[in-house]
């Protein structure tokens, strides 16, 4: 069975072991930690310097996690949300879960949060998690020109991506074994 429920800070030490090498690792959070590798200490403090309009959410299957992401308003409102450090255990990859992963976190934005759109990035260079998010009903937009992070020495192209409530996905049905956890 496929759950989604609030992060909680014994996630951390999982979650991390996930990251990889450090470009998987930049992949996955870009610049927002100094150093490579992070610890379960390191996420949960970043995590605690949020204030309010941030949920952390941790994806389950049968119990044992297998997917993180964080949703946060932007500008202080809950219309438009954001995804970010959108992750799934490598060793599941390839199985659908990271759709499974988006589509319970699209459900709790547009649902329980009222969102009315939802945004993420990715790099140019990460073509599994773009196809994922494509899979998800996220478009690409055309942000008035590029966006470059300096990653490890060299420039890394950023894909603006949406979802409005009524995108088609490949379908927007829980799969059939999910219930809602929140």
């Amino acid at each position: 069975m496929l759950t989604l429920r609030s992060y909680e800070k014994s996630d951390a030490g999982i979650i991390v072991g996930w990251t990889g090498d450090e470009i998987a690792f930049r992949k996955w959070c870009a610049d927002r930690y100094d150093r490579w590798p992070i610890t379960a200490d390191d996420m949960n403090r970043n995590y605690d310097g949020f204030a309010g309009g941030f949920w952390p959410m941790t994806a389950m299957e049968d119990g044992v996690p297998f997917g993180h992401l964080i949703i946060r308003s932007v500008e202080g409102e809950k219309r438009t949300v954001r995804f970010g450090f959108v992750i799934v255990d490598p060793e599941k990859r390839g199985r659908g879960l990271g759709r499974e992963l988006l589509l319970m976190a699209l459900r709790y934005a547009f649902v329980e949060l009222g969102a009315e759109r939802v945004t993420l990035g990715v790099f140019e260079n990460n073509p599994s998690a773009r196809r994922c998010y494509l899979a998800a009903g996220f478009r690409e937009l055309d942000s008035g020109g590029p966006e470059y992070f300096r990653i490890m020495g060299e420039k890394w192209r950023c894909i603006e991506m949406e979802r409005l409530p009524d995108a088609p996905a490949d379908t927007d049905a829980p799969p059939q074994n999910a219930k809602k956890a929140l």
